[in-house]
C-alpha cells in the first residue's frame, strides 16, 4: 500500500455538479467541493462560514410575498425598500424607518402578483419603476419620512406610427386648455385610453375622459395649430389599452424605456439631458438630441426583458441579446445614426440583469443558466459563457432574482424558486467562479426556511449590506420577516462580536467604573454612574457575579457576593463593572422557537422561547440570541496515493488530517455526517463559562475513517462561533491490489 500526504490548497471551484464525480482530470477538480451549504468562498481560495442574519422587523402581511429593491439617494443615505400588496415601507441603517411611532409607508398600485415583475432605474433622488400593467411612476425622496410616488407625465410621446388612414380627428378647440373634445371619423378611442396621449397636427393632448369609440375628452397640452379635421395624428405608445414598458434604465444621458405589451420589442430614449421629455420632433428636422423610438427588426417576437448599460447599451431579448450603439466609434447615439446589433441567441429570462465590473451577468430564458455577457476583442463582439457549466445542479428549479454585493468578496446572490439563497463568488481576472448554497435558521412547514427575495445596497463601510425576506413557521403561523446579514468580520478577535446565528437579536448590558476599593463582604457597592443600570439584578466585576436589590444614586444596596457558583473578592476602585441578565425578552418573533446562544463569547445550552422570553443558565453581559444553522464542506473524492494510474475506484483509507485554520473556534471533521469528531480547542485552563480567542494555524486530527473507494472529507460547524478553512492536508494509503 501507497502512503502519501495529499494537499487541497482551495476551494476556488466552489460546490461543483454531480455530475463531475468522474471529471478528476479537470483542473478545477482539486479546488471544488462537492458540497458547500452556508459556506462562503473568499477569492483568495479559503472557505469561511457565512455570517448570520440580524432581525429587523416583520414584513406587513406576513401571509403575502413581499419584494425587497434597493435605493440609494448618496454614498451615506441608503435605504432598502419593502413592495408588498399595494404599499411600500423603508429601511435605513439595519433599521425600519417610523413615523410616529410606525412603520413608515406610502401606497403603491401593485398587487403581490405583480411585485417580481418591477423594473426600476434611479437617478440620485429619483426612481422610476415601469411595470406593463401599470403606468409609469416616479419614486421621489426628500426625508427618511418623505417620500411620493406619482405618475410620470411625459411630454409630447412617444407615439405609435403616424396614422396612415382616412380616418380624420376634429378638435372642438385648437389652444392649451382642459374639456375640449377630439372627435374621429371612424371607430378610434377605446375606455382605457383615458390618460394616453394624442398627437394632433402641431400638438398634443392627453385623454381624460371617454364618451364612445370616436368620442374622447382632452387636455390640449400644446397648441395644435388648427381644429379642422386631418388625418395627421398618432396615438401614444404608453398606454392602459396598449400596456406601458415593461424596462427602464438611463443610458448617455437619455432615460430608455422598453417593451410595451403590444410592441415587445420597441425602445423608446427621451431627448438628452430631459429624461420625461419624449418628443422625436415628428414631422420637423430631427436634432440629435431629440427622443428616439427603435423597433428591433427580428424573424421572430423578441420581447425585451431586462436593458443594461455597460460601454454600450445591452438589450436582452426573449430570443437573444443586442447591443446599441452610436454608429462609428464611441459616439454618442442620436435618432439618425443608431445601430442595434445582434451578438448572441441565448435569450433571456424576464429578471433584470446584474451588471459587473465589465461585464452583464444575465439569466438565461429557462432561468437555470446564469451567463456572462462581455465584449472580446478576438472576436470584436460579445459572448456570453455560462457560468453554471460546472454546476448545473445549484439553479435546479430556477431563478427568481438576483442582487449583486461588490464588497467586500464579489458575491452574486440568487434566489431560487425553492427558497434557497444560492450564491457566487466571482472575480473573473482570478479565474474564480465558485458557487455556494445557503439555507437560512429555522423551518417553514416541514422543510426548511425560504427566502424569497434578496436586496443589496452600498455604503460608506468596508461591505455593501445584503437584505433577505425569510419565510418561517413560528409558533404555528407563516412569519415573513426582513433580516440583514451580519458583516464579515476579517479580524475575529472578540468572541463577544461573533455573528453566527439567523434572526438573531443582540443584548448589550452597560457598563461602569467601581468608585472605590470594596472588600468581599461589602453589601453596598460605589459606581462611578450607576444612571443606566437597573433598579435591582446582577453586575459582573472581573469574574465576580454580585446581585442587588436596590439603587440610591450612584450606590447599589442590598449585595449578595459570590452570585452564580463565583467567588466573592475584594475590588480595586477603577474597576469594570458590567450590568448582566439572567432573563432576556423582546424575542417574540421567534415564539416557540428553540434558539442558540452564545453567551459573553461562550455557548450557552438552547433554550425555547415563552412569552417572548428565556432564561439563561448563567448571568452575561453579551448575549446573541437566534436559530442555528450548519455550515457544510465536503470534499471531491481525493485522488491521490496510487503509484499505479489514478486512485479513484481504488480502496484507501485517510487515516490524519491537518486543518489549517483561520480564526475559527468548534469545528467537527470526519469521513461522513455520521462519523464526525470534535476538534478540541478549550483546554482545562479555560472556564466553560466564559469564550476563548479564535485560533490560527495548524489542527491535526486523527481520521476516524474506513477503507473505502471515496475518500471524502467533510467538515461542520454547527455552533454559533466562526470557521475560515484556508486548506486541508490529508494524509493516507491507497491500495493499488
Amino acid at each position: 500500500m501507497a502512503r502519501v500526504a495529499a494537499q487541497l490548497t482551495n476551494f476556488t471551484a466552489g460546490e461543483l455538479s454531480p455530475r463531475l464525480d468522474g471529471r478528476n482530470d479537470l483542473s478545477k477538480y482539486p479546488a471544488g467541493c462537492k458540497t458547500l451549504e452556508n459556506i462562503v468562498i473568499y477569492p483568495h481560495g479559503a472557505a469561511a462560514r457565512r455570517p448570520g442574519t440580524q432581525f429587523i422587523a416583520e414584513v406587513k402581511t406576513s401571509s403575502a410575498k413581499t419584494r425587497l429593491i434597493p435605493f440609494e439617494f448618496s454614498t451615506t443615505q441608503t435605504y432598502i425598500l419593502e413592495f408588498g400588496n399595494q404599499y411600500m415601507r423603508v429601511y435605513k441603517d439595519k433599521g425600519q424607518v417610523l413615523s410616529g411611532g410606525s412603520a413608515f409607508e406610502i401606497s403603491t398600485p401593485y398587487l403581490t402578483a405583480e411585485l417580481f415583475d418591477i423594473k426600476f432605474a434611479q437617478s440620485a433622488d429619483v426612481m422610476y419603476i415601469t411595470h406593463p400593467s401599470h403606468a409609469t411612476r416616479k419614486l421621489s425622496r426628500t426625508g427618511h419620512t418623505a417620500w411620493t410616488l406619482t405618475t410620470v407625465d411625459f411630454t409630447n410621446g412617444p407615439y405609435l406610427d403616424t396614422n396612415t388612414s382616412t380616418t380624420t380627428i376634429t378638435a372642438s378647440a385648437r389652444t392649451v386648455g382642459t374639456g375640449r373634445t377630439f372627435t374621429a371619423s371612424a371607430s378610434t378611442f377605446v375606455s382605457t385610453d383615458v390618460g394616453r396621449l394624442i398627437r394632433f397636427r402641431d400638438g398634443y393632448a392627453k385623454v381624460t375622459g371617454f364618451t364612445d369609440a370616436t368620442i374622447v375628452t382632452v387636455e390640449i397640452l400644446k397648441d395644435t395649430g388648427s381644429a379642422s379635421a386631418s388625418t395627421d395624428w398618432s396615438l401614444g405608445a404608453f398606454s392602459d389599452t396598449t400596456g406601458h414598458p415593461s424596462c427602464v434604465t438611463f443610458f448617455e444621458q437619455r432615460l430608455v424605456f422598453a417593451a410595451t405589451l403590444n410592441n415587445p420589442q420597441t425602445i423608446y430614449f427621451s431627448k438628452s439631458g430631459d429624461y420625461e421629455n419624449m418628443d422625436a420632433n415628428i414631422g420637423g428636422t430631427v436634432a440629435d438630441d431629440d427622443a428616439i423610438v427603435y423597433t428591433i427588426a427580428s424573424n421572430q417576437v423578441n420581447a425585451i426583458r431586462f436593458l443594461s448599460p455597460t460601454r454600450t447599451l445591452i438589450i436582452g431579448t426573449a430570443g437573444g441579446e443586442f447591443a446599441v450603439y452610436g454608429g462609428g466609434d464611441n459616439d454618442a447615439i442620436t435618432p439618425t445614426n443608431i445601430i442595434i446589433k445582434k451578438q448572441s441567441n441565448y435569450g433571456g429570462a424576464n429578471v433584470d440583469a446584474v451588471p459587473v465590473a465589465n461585464a452583464t451577468l444575465f439569466l438565461q430564458r429557462a432561468k437555470r443558466k446564469i451567463r456572462e455577457l462581455a465584449y472580446n476583442f478576438d472576436v470584436d463582439g460579445y459572448v456570453a459563457p455560462d457560468l453554471t457549466i460546472l454546476a448545473e445542479h445549484i439553479t435546479q428549479g430556477g431563478i427568481t432574482q438576483m442582487a449583486y454585493q461588490e464588497e467586500p468578496l464579489s458575491i452574486i446572490y440568487a434566489v431560487r424558486e425553492d427558497g434557497e439563497l444560492v450564491a457566487v463568488t466571482y472575480q473573473r481576472d482570478q479565474q474564480v467562479v465558485a458557487w455556494h448554497r445557503h439555507i437560512f435558521g429555522g423551518s417553514f412547514g416541514t422543510g426548511n426556511a425560504v427566502c424569497e427575495s434578496v436586496a443589496v445596497i452600498p455604503t460608506d463601510l468596508d461591505e455593501y449590506e445584503v437584505y433577505v425576506i425569510i419565510k418561517r413557521t413560528i409558533n404555528g403561523a407563516t412569519k415573513r420577516y426582513v433580516e440583514v446579514l451580519n458583516t464579515f468580520d476579517f479580524t475575529e478577535t472578540d468572541n463577544t462580536s461573533f455573528n453566527y446565528l439567523d434572526s438573531q437579536l443582540n443584548y448589550d448590558g452597560v457598563s461602569t467604573t467601581l468608585n472605590g476599593d470594596i472588600s468581599n463582604s461589602a453589601t453596598t457597592i460605589t459606581l462611578t454612574d450607576a444612571s443606566s443600570f437597573n433598579s435591582a439584578g446582577k453586575i459582573k466585576i472581573n469574574k465576580e457575579i454580585i446581585k442587588y436589590t436596590g439603587k440610591s444614586s450612584n450606590d447599589l444596596t442590598g449585595c449578595t457576593r459570590g452570585e452564580n457558583l463565583t467567588t466573592a473578592a475584594a475590588h480595586t476602585s477603577g474597576d469594570t463593572v458590567d450590568q448582566v441578565v439572567e432573563t432576556l425578552s423582546g424575542l417574540s418573533h421567534l415564539e416557540g422557537q428553540t434558539v442558540s446562544i452564545l453567551a459573553d463569547g461562550a455557548t450557552h445550552p438552547t433554550k425555547t422561547v415563552s412569552s417572548g422570553a428565556i432564561n439563561l443558565d448563567r448571568a452575561a453581559k453579551k448575549v446573541k440570541v437566534g436559530l442555528a444553522y450548519t455550515s457544510l464542506l465536503q470534499t471531491m473524492r481525493i485522488d491521490a496515493g496510487s503509484q499505479n494510474g489514478t486512485s479513484q475506484g481504488k480502496t484507501k483509507r485517510i487515516y490524519e488530517i491537518t486543518l489549517r485554520l483561520f480564526e475559527t473556534v468548534g469545528v467537527e471533521v470526519g469521513p461522513d455526517l455520521n462519523h464526525m469528531e470534535r476538534i478540541p480547542f478549550r483546554s482545562s485552563a479555560n472556564p466553560m463559562n466564559e469564550g476563548i480567542a479564535p485560533f490560527t494555524g495548524d489542527k491535526e486530527v486523527e481520521f476516524r475513517g474506513n477503507y473505502d473507494t471515496d475518500g471524502f472529507i467533510v467538515i461542520r460547524q454547527t455552533q454559533p462561533l466562526p470557521l475560515t478553512v484556508l486548506s486541508v492536508y490529508p494524509r493516507l494509503v491507497t491500495n493499488d491490489g
